[in-house]
C-alpha cells in the first residue's frame, strides 16, 4: 500500500516545488498546521482584482503534502478563491472516493488518488489549498 501512495509521480511532484521564495509586501500571509500529521505551511499572496498575482510558500510536510503544494504553486497564479475552493473540493471528493480526480490544469493531482485509504494524510494533501483559501479570507 505504501508503494502505491508514495508512487513515482508523487515523488516527482514533491521534488519539484516552486514559488518557495518569500514575497516582498504580500497582501495576505497565513500559517497553518494539519493537526493529525503535523504538516505545516506558510503561504503569501498578492491579489489583484480578486485573483492571485504572486504566490510564495514554505511547506514542511510528507511527500503527499509537498506534491499537492507543488501542483498548487504551478497553477495558482491567476486563480480566484472560488477556483481554489473548487479544486480543493474536487481533491477532497477524490480522497473520499466520491468523485473523479481533478482534470485540466489540476490533473497532476490524480497522482494523490491512491492516498484515499491513508486518511491520516488527507490533511497534509488539503493543507496548501486550505491555506490559500484562508489567505484570501484574511
Amino acid at each position: 500500500m505504501i508503494d502505491n501512495i508514495y508512487n513515482k509521480d508523487v515523488l516527482r511532484l514533491a521534488a519539484d516545488i516552486s514559488r518557495v521564495e518569500p514575497l516582498d509586501s504580500p497582501d495576505a500571509q497565513v500559517s497553518m498546521r494539519a493537526p493529525l500529521c503535523g504538516s505545516t505551511i506558510q503561504v503569501e499572496l498578492c491579489i489583484k482584482k480578486g485573483r492571485v498575482s504572486r504566490f510564495g510558500q514554505n511547506i514542511k510536510a510528507c511527500a503527499l503534502g509537498q506534491a499537492a503544494a507543488s501542483v498548487l504553486a504551478a497553477h495558482v497564479i491567476g486563480k480566484s478563491a472560488e477556483d481554489i475552493l473548487a479544486v480543493r473540493d474536487q481533491v477532497k471528493d477524490m480522497l473520499a472516493d466520491k468523485g473523479p480526480s481533478p482534470d485540466g490544469d489540476w490533473s497532476a493531482l490524480s497522482a494523490l488518488a491512491p492516498a484515499k485509504d491513508a486518511k491520516s494524510r488527507h490533511g497534509a494533501i488539503l493543507l496548501p489549498f486550505n491555506a490559500v483559501l484562508k489567505a484570501f479570507a484574511s
